[in-house]
């Protein structure tokens, strides 16, 4: 199994450092890492890593508008580092990609359970999202296939399943999907009736 690359955002060395160490002792690996929050945005944006640990005290650009921009860019999953708990920064953090937060100093027995989370997680809300994206896809299809069928049933007086099967028939014929042979019948009649009306 390949390990996922991990990217480190903290303006302390030391935190950086004790990640790095328990990470790669499990076998991660390091894309990278950054003090402030401006070089951290650039490299994370260069190197998409897999998995990004911000520090919330990050200097420069914010880790809020880090996790913003990583969400936006749909680049990794993001585990904030914060000094303390406080209710104000679960509310503050509550719409972006955040899967886990850890109080410092981090321990192995807290950072190692919440990169797999992270990671695991992650992947999940990827397939959904692309199976929705192939759902929606499947659903705008259809309604184009049944505007062209409606259109052959108008025009050549077919019953609607003679209508789907002579699309369907054009599809096998030409090796291309049925949505193609839709579009282009939707195509044809828009402009047959537009050189009508033009007459």
């Amino acid at each position: 199994m390949v390990q996922s690359q991990i990217f480190i955002a903290s303006a302390d060395p030391a935190t950086r450092q004790n990640l790095k160490y328990m990470l790669v002792r499990e076998g991660y690996l390091i894309a990278g890492e950054a003090q402030d929050g401006s070089q951290a945005l650039r490299m994370i944006r260069t190197l998409q890593p897999g998995l990004v640990i911000l520090d919330c005290e990050l200097q420069g650009t914010s880790a809020l508008e880090i996790a913003r921009i990583i969400e936006e860019d749909g680049v990794a999953p993001i585990i904030f580092l914060a000094t303390s708990w406080h209710r104000n920064l679960l509310d503050r953090t509550s719409n972006f990609p955040i899967y886990a937060y850890l109080i410092k100093p981090v321990q192995d027995s807290t950072l190692l359970p919440a990169v797999e989370a992270a990671l695991a997680n992650f992947q999940k809300m990827r397939r959904l999202q692309q199976e929705i994206n192939r759902l929606k896809e499947t659903l705008a299809a259809r309604k184009i296939i049944e505007r062209a069928k409606g259109i052959l049933m108008d025009t050549m007086g077919l019953t609607e399943a003679e209508a789907y099967r002579r699309m369907q028939r054009q599809s096998m014929d030409r090796c291309v999907p049925m949505k193609s042979i839709a579009e282009a019948i939707i195509v044809a009649y828009e402009l047959q009736s537009g050189s009508k009306e033009k007459k």
